[in-house]
């Protein structure tokens, strides 16, 4: 019977290839918490101050809250962060059981380094703080608090009216259903009268009285909600803002869209087949962050809660309230945000910036940055569900060095597996994995396999009978293992929100437990949101529980954040820590930067797809999950050549750069293409592997900033009006602007060249192009227009070979485009590309600079030191004004003359083999 209804979950999932069943997914009508939130009035709050109660210490205040409407009093705490940032933070005072609050050290990496403040002025309705060039003004009736920076006001907290807190309490018996708890104060002998009331007015105490707030149906799904109602909501207004960014993972714009005449955007991880374009449906990962920009500032929101989320946004043309800092009123743009959780408490973070830069470091030392991945890691991955057995690796790896297109990295999917029992091997398809891997990894590349989170229950599984055991599996609302069914069939799944079942899970990743495994061997952990086929919203049910007895509506969100670490730390133990790991995830939560790579998931091979990445991964980009792509091609059906080709070359100037396909789709690798189609993608990857070290530099300075590798725009340009709402071209750092071609039979573009006084130079040709406007670019399907900037100085490997690894000790180019002035500057880093010595000072730091003819290679880091064999091979600049004679090399006060060309088209002057290593400092004087 099982085996049946298996076959039938499966007949029905796959019914969502072509496009999302939207009836299998929640709209926040259909979801009680959200539906009560959403009905509030801003004219009906019943929060005021009780200022009385307030406790000054030197970095934090703390003062209650009151509900005017049944008297329960909350806990308001308001810190001041060093970096520009400020925390609040609202629970209950007294509650009856503890709320869920994500552990520090897990999305955050520590307690929040905390700075002292001033009181300003204070009153009995009133005080005012201050610390750097902010202050924050908690106001008591109606309870508000605004954040103020350099005299700007740039956020409000609960400037709406829309706070909502849910307190715990006991169930009423039926018969008293109509009536106020017990436990709390009496009102007035009024009860009838003022439900009504609250009725009219979206009185919150009422709607605890509904029946859907103590359970709850979902098609047939029952949720027993044992603890009642208990979800948060408060309004965040960003105040003087027009555009909001940030909150993935939606396949929607870069710049947010309202949500009043539809569903707020919904932060809830789930599995979701053949995902539909712009709208706010939840999809596989949640960073409940938000960005807010304008020609003067960028300030960031971080909402620290792992339940269920939904945030409404709307915008405002005229702010009506009166400017907080005595100027009257003021005509600014302002948008109003909605923020509800179904359970755990308000705790918001305001990264006050100014600049997106300082947004980005400031989130960083909340949550981390994306940690430095060893160089295969953002090389060419190739992957497919599934290579069917270990003949077919060895044909795939043979055919793209026949086709001599590099890869780094290939891919096998469940079925790789015996019966899809992770961490094992079908012996009938991979008879030897160890030797298997040992010959991908003999040409300098490796092998990734997948690892879902749920265990076969199956006892003679060695890994469900160590889990089912020693009790590492999450419980259903009856408190015995939950069961589901997923692709190993009736599944259980491991409570990864417990340190000790992480520690388990890392341990399976050792030599002697993983059999087959080597130190070239990868992780991949998909349906990690998890994906339950017979569940919920195709999920685990909400009543399930985890460590501590708290409920999966309590932490959903953050189970494959728990996944993604635990696996990254099984690397790290098996190798002892030295090397870096690698983990792909699908689920995320912030803070899942620190523990390796994600994809946008189950997308399609359709032009639309191809365009929507863009923005999701610019938008994951702003909110920290830097090291993302999506997957080339599309997972899901078959793409046409044309479509294949443009998504390569896309993909090649995008973070995660995977190919993935459909086991139903055809093979589709590069080599099957037509020969003119194979060229161009080949020439696609060979860029890719040419500009490695350009990506290897920002993702190490990512790692020290916070600053994600790919970038709108608008963080480079922040001035730029036109730059806010762009989504379709993007900045690779601050050197590389490219314009993918996502739309079928386009042979041209028009691209927006961003900086007034900016010249920018087609990569291929050298062509240049003047900044602060918009001009057409032809396209034909063997070029993607990709720009570098005039004033840089980009470091390429020009000897591309089979893979990254085989690439480690040969040299450089560096390409010098200069700007108007005739200057530029760049940078290069460099250690052994896999290992943390890095982190010991074994690395080097170059930067380079180009002016009055001169060029400079330096150290950019004195305390760093690092020996290699790689070296400068050439050196050419472009846009020189007169024609050079002469290239005299300077190295330690040793001169010796060079060979240059010179071509009048683009003025561009090539310098050949200077032959220094790229550890010394070194000079070229042109004359």
């Amino acid at each position: 019977m099982a085996t049946i209804q298996m076959l039938v979950g499966l007949l029905l999932l796959s019914d969502l290839v072509e496009s999302v069943s939207r009836e299998n997914f929640k709209t926040c009508n259909q979801s009680s918490f959200c539906k009560r939130h959403r009905r509030l009035r801003s004219d009906a709050s019943p929060y005021v101050v009780l200022m009385e109660t307030m406790q000054i210490q030197p970095s934090r205040i703390e003062v209650q809250i009151l509900n005017t409407k049944n008297n329960v009093r909350l806990l308001m705490q308001v810190t001041a962060i060093k970096d520009n940032t400020a925390r609040l933070k609202i629970n209950e005072l007294n509650p009856l059981r503890k709320r869920y609050e994500i552990p520090v050290g897990d999305v955050l990496v520590g307690e929040p380094k905390t700075q002292d403040m001033k009181v300003l002025v204070r009153s009995g309705s009133s005080i005012s703080l201050g610390f750097e060039e902010n202050k924050i003004l908690i106001t008591s009736r109606p309870f508000r608090v605004d954040f103020i920076n350099k005299e700007e006001p740039v956020v409000s907290i609960n400037a709406q009216g829309l706070l909502k807190f849910e307190h715990s309490r006991e169930r009423n018996p039926p018969q008293n259903e109509g009536e106020e708890e017990p436990k709390e104060p009496p009102m007035e002998n009024q009860a009838d009268k003022k439900k009504k009331e609250g009725e009219k007015k979206g009185n919150e105490e009422n709607d605890a009285n509904e029946p859907e707030t103590w359970e709850e149906t979902f098609k047939d799904f029952h949720d027993s909600k044992p603890y009642g109602p208990s979800s948060v909501g408060v309004d965040v207004s960003f105040r003087g803002f027009k555009y909001v960014y940030g909150i993935p993972e939606h396949a929607e714009s870069m710049a947010l869209k309202t949500t009043k005449s539809g569903d707020p955007y919904r932060l809830f991880n789930l599995d979701v087949f053949g995902y539909e374009l712009y709208n706010p449906m939840a999809l596989y990962g949640s960073v409940p962050v938000m960005l807010a920009h304008n020609e003067k500032q960028t300030v960031g929101v971080f909402w620290h809660n792992a339940a269920e989320s939904w945030v409404d946004i709307s915008f405002n043309t005229v702010d009506k309230v009166a400017d907080i800092v005595g100027r009257g009123r003021n005509e600014r743009p302002q948008t109003n945000t909605h923020w509800i959780s179904e359970s755990g408490v308000i705790d918001v973070f305001i990264m006050m910036g100014p600049t997106a830069h300082d947004v980005f470091y400031q989130y960083a030392q909340l949550t981390g940055t994306t940690n430095l991945p060893p160089m295969f890691a953002i090389s060419y991955h190739q992957c497919r569900w599934n290579y069917n057995d270990q003949g077919d690796v060895e044909n795939v790896d043979a055919n793209f060095d026949i086709y001599d297109i590099p890869y780094d990295v290939i891919w096998l999917d469940i079925d790789h597996a015996d019966g899809k029992r992770y961490f094992t091997w079908d012996a009938r398809k991979f008879s030897n994995p160890i030797e298997m891997v040992n010959n991908i990894a003999s040409k300098g590349r490796k092998m990734v396999t997948i690892v879902d989170p749920h265990l076969k229950v199956d006892g003679n599984y060695r890994i469900n009978k160590e889990a089912k055991d020693q009790g590492l599996y999450v419980k259903n609302k009856d408190g015995n293992d939950y069961e589901g069914w997923c692709w190993s069939e009736t599944s259980s799944w491991p409570d990864f929100t417990n340190p000790k079942v992480r520690q388990w899970w890392a341990s399976k990743f050792l030599f002697d437990d993983y059999k087959g495994s080597t130190a070239d061997l990868f992780t991949w952990n998909d349906m990690n949101e998890p994906a339950v086929f017979n569940g919920p919203e195709i999920t685990l049910h909400k009543d399930a529980k985890h460590m501590g007895g708290f409920e999966n509506s309590d932490l959903h969100n953050i189970y494959g954040y728990y996944m993604q670490q635990a696996t990254a730390e099984g690397q790290l133990l098996r190798s002892n820590n030295k090397d870096r790991p690698f983990v792909l995830t699908r689920a995320f939560f912030a803070g899942s930067q620190r523990w390796g790579a994600a994809w946008t998931g189950d997308n399609a091979a359709e032009w639309s797809h191809l365009k929507v990445s863009i923005p999701m991964l610019l938008s994951l980009s702003l909110v920290g999950i830097t090291h993302s792509g999506a997957d080339v091609g599309g997972f899901f059906n078959n793409p046409d050549p044309e479509l294949l080709t443009r998504w390569y070359q896309a993909a090649a100037f995008q973070p995660f750069f995977r190919a993935h396909a459909h086991e139903f789709s055809k093979r589709r690798e590069p080599y099957l293409q037509p020969k003119k189609n194979m060229q161009v993608i080949r020439d696609a990857i060979r860029a890719r592997y040419s500009y490695l070290p350009l990506w290897y530099t920002l993702f190490y300075e990512g790692e020290q900033s916070g600053a994600p590798p790919m970038r709108p725009l608008w963080v480079e340009y922040p001035t730029d009006k036109r730059t806010f709402k762009m989504d379709d071209e993007y900045l690779i750092g601050t050197s590389l602007l490219v314009k993918p071609i996502t739309e079928k039979g386009q042979t041209g573009t028009h691209v927006y060249f961003p900086g007034k006084d900016q010249l920018w130079y087609d990569i291929a040709s050298y062509n240049s192009y003047k900044g602060g406007q918009s001009t057409y670019v032809e396209a034909p399907l063997s070029k993607i227009p990709v720009f570098q900037k005039g004033g840089s100085i980009i470091p390429r490997k020009m000897r591309i070979r089979r893979s990254s690894g085989l690439m480690k000790h040969d040299p450089f180019t560096l390409v010098v485009c200069l700007d108007k002035s005739g200057s530029a500057t760049g940078s290069l880093y460099v250690d052994d590309y896999n290992s943390f010595n890095y982190r010991k000072g074994e690395h080097l730091l170059r930067s380079f600079s180009f002016q009055h003819n001169e060029f400079h290679s330096r150290s950019g880091d004195k305390f760093c030191s690092f020996s290699t064999k790689e070296w400068v091979e050439k050196i050419v600049i472009i846009g020189l004004s007169a024609r050079p004679t002469k290239a005299i090399l300077n190295v330690k006060g040793v001169e010796s003359s060079l060979q240059l060309s010179y071509s009048s088209d683009n003025n561009q002057v090539i310098i050949r083999k200077p032959g220094v290593n790229i550890a010394k400092d070194f000079s070229i004087k042109l004359s």
